[in-house]
């Protein structure tokens, strides 16, 4: 794994949904197994070019989000690899019996991608706002959760997601994420990335809470401590080794989600730590609210998702170390 992070970190000209499109058409270029099923939002999915691509590889299934599943399912059976795709709030809870049941427990072979995760869902509001997706599929042996940080990571990662087996669930950003990494950046599923190194206290972060991380680490210079970063990106399996070391080397953990905080990141690195290496971990992330409507800048500081907000949490764990 290389990683480079970028030393202005700004909004991506493009959006995540068209590296992903263009990626996943490319790679069904190269392997006629790969298909993708829709549940009657490809221009919110972002997945029209696929379509005019590969027409006999695109599934519109409508608005049936558990038969779509089970669509995915069937096609693994005979074996294509199937990308499943909708609104992360459709894409787990409303299709969690099918996902256990037709996929996961069958061992198959499926991905499902979630978008508009946590309060990315912004103006569609609570109903459409997954904030407990992870948690919900967390729970299912064997699922390998993910959620790309921005188009670089995406593509990156999108093609080992493709050649290797299992049932994945992709959180994915489909408007303009903050870029984070340079291009050419690698990583490996399963291994968080070690982004800043810092000797009081490390910061975990997923998704959009990398960049609002990166810049707590400027608040926190200020007030004269040091933040380890790291972008535990895949969520299970989790990187327990580094999780331990990580909590070895700074004594601290602060855990960054935009997710409610039960069953969520912050619940994964505390299930390690307390087996592992107890330390004061403080979490940021939804505390156990429904979302509501709104834009998203106002929503990150209505649940406390900002980087002052992680710099203070980040305070009270260090002040809290014996």
């Amino acid at each position: 794994m290389s990683v480079t992070i970028k030393n202005v970190l700004q909004a991506e000209e493009k959006m995540m949904r068209d590296t992903y499109c263009r990626v996943l058409t490319e790679l069904a270029g190269k392997d006629q197994n790969i298909m993708a099923l829709d549940a009657d939002l490809m221009s919110s999915s972002g997945m029209k070019p696929f379509m005019k691509a590969f027409p006999d590889r695109f599934v519109n299934c409508g608005i049936a989000e558990a038969n779509m599943v089970g669509v995915a399912a069937g096609l693994s059976a005979m074996g294509y690899v199937p990308f499943a795709h909708t609104f992360g709030t459709f894409a787990t809870r409303r299709v969690c019996d099918q996902i256990f049941m037709s996929a996961a427990y069958a061992k198959l072979n499926v991905r499902i991608i979630g978008t508009d995760p946590g309060v990315c869902a912004a103006y569609n509001g609570g109903t459409h706002m997954p904030l407990e997706d992870m948690a919900v599929l967390r729970a299912i042996p064997e699922m390998i959760l993910i959620e790309p940080t921005d188009s670089v990571m995406l593509e990156n990662l999108l093609p080992q997601i493709a050649g290797q087996r299992g049932v994945y669930y992709i959180r994915l950003n489909r408007k303009n994420a903050v870029g984070v990494y340079e291009a050419g950046s690698a990583f490996t599923i399963g291994k968080g990335a070690v982004l800043r190194d810092g000797k009081d206290v490390t910061l975990f972060a997923s998704g959009i809470m990398v960049a609002e991380t990166l810049e707590a680490v400027k608040l926190l210079e200020e007030q004269g401590v040091s933040a380890r970063v790291v972008n535990l990106f895949t969520w299970k399996p989790i990187d327990a080794e580094l999780i331990v070391e990580s909590a070895k080397q700074t004594g601290a953990v602060v855990t960054c989600e935009n997710h409610n905080v039960v069953g969520g990141l912050g619940s994964a690195v505390a299930e390690v730590l307390v087996k592992n290496r107890p330390v004061p971990v403080e979490m940021i992330g939804v505390q156990d609210e429904f979302g509501e409507v709104g834009p998203e800048d106002y929503l990150r500081g209505r649940f406390n998702l900002t980087a002052v907000d992680i710099a203070a949490a980040a305070m009270r764990a260090v002040k809290r170390k014996p």
